[in-house]
């Protein structure tokens, strides 16, 4: 009883060291150096892309999903943003720092498969239909925000300059503004304006004839 007893208290022990170690830690990462060292890097494929070095694209890619201070800044955001306290379907939070610490350590991308999505339904602005939303679990959640840090920069600088939804430092104001200038010309402003809304647009798609027509594109590009 008494080794069994003692044994127990020794694993409790160092759990409790480990997890004030984990927290020390996290609690020292600069994380202004942080994000100049990933701005670094996303700098870096920015111009990589502009002058179609797809190799060095590649190279800096891996250096980034594999960098400390990207794994860092992706679990800061995940675990700072509205969907901090709501978890996927194992239930796992990271809510204390040891936590966030340990998670940094463990993001990989060897063997890893993202889990199934947990399905909740909100309710609508009309509140009388809900809409289904699927919530990732915390660790999908960091693998994702960290690989957005390394597609972000190809997409910014390869993306249509004219468009302003879903991108990253525009908004409704700057389309507004964009609009209101192209609108004020004299003679070459155009006569009209074309507004649609495709409803239910995602709800809706085919998922089979996409999955055909990504495999017969994968197709056309290896021969």
């Amino acid at each position: 009883m008494n080794d069994n007893n003692s044994t127990a208290e020794a694993k409790t022990s160092e759990r409790l060291s480990n997890n004030k170690q984990l927290e020390f830690q996290w609690k020292s990462i600069d994380w202004k150096k942080a994000e100049n060292e990933v701005n670094r890097l996303q700098t870096r494929i920015v111009k990589a892309t502009q002058r179609k070095r797809w190799n060095d694209v590649k190279r800096l890619q891996y250096l980034l999903t594999h960098s400390f201070y990207a794994k860092a800044i992706a679990v800061k955001r995940v675990t700072t943003n509205k969907g901090k306290r709501t978890a996927g379907v194992d239930g796992i939070l990271w809510n204390t720092p040891s936590q966030k610490m340990n998670a940094i350590n463990s993001l990989t991308d060897k063997g890893y498969k993202a889990s199934p999505l947990r399905r909740v339904y909100i309710a609508k602005k009309d509140k009388k239909k809900k809409r289904p939303l699927g919530i990732p679990t915390m660790y999908d959640r960091a693998m994702q925000a960290l690989y957005a840090l390394a597609l972000d920069p190809i997409s910014e600088a390869t993306a249509d300059t004219k468009s302003f939804g879903f991108r990253k430092g525009r908004c409704a104001q700057d389309a507004c503004e964009f609009i209101f200038t192209a609108l004020s010309r004299k003679d070459i402003s155009p006569n009209w304006i074309l507004e649609g809304d495709i409803k239910g647009c995602f709800d809706h798609i085919s998922h089979k004839r996409s999955r055909t027509l990504r495999r017969k594109n994968r197709g056309y590009k290896h021969q």
